[in-house]
């Protein structure tokens, strides 16, 4: 006579399964959430958020400032903000000058 798996013996088995099932599926969404940051970035990489126009890296005293080809906009990269600030005054002016049309 065949001996019957008990109850607590299904619900184990049940229970893996659903895990292997819900890890794969996590590894299924990680996988395809980072293909698309990635697919994102390629398209927007250096391209002006206000126009979408490439942008033009300018190196000014060790800052890279970016500049829109279309709209003349300049944008500042994380941390190019505050090293802009410390320059000082009198070469703020000399950097706003070079921008300006």
């Amino acid at each position: 006579m065949p001996v019957k798996p008990t109850e607590h013996e299904e619900e184990y088995f049940a229970r893996l399964e659903f895990e292997r099932l819900q890890k794969a599926e996590q590894e299924k969404q990680n996988k395809l959430a980072a293909e698309e940051k990635k697919r994102l970035q390629e398209l927007h990489y250096m391209c002006c958020p206000k126009c979408g126009m490439h942008l033009v890296e300018i190196d000014y005293r060790g800052i890279k400032v970016d500049r829109c080809s279309a709209c003349l906009g300049v944008w500042l990269d994380a941390g190019e903000l505050e090293a802009v600030t410390k320059l000082g005054a009198p070469v703020l002016n000399k950097l706003f000058s070079v921008f300006k049309q």
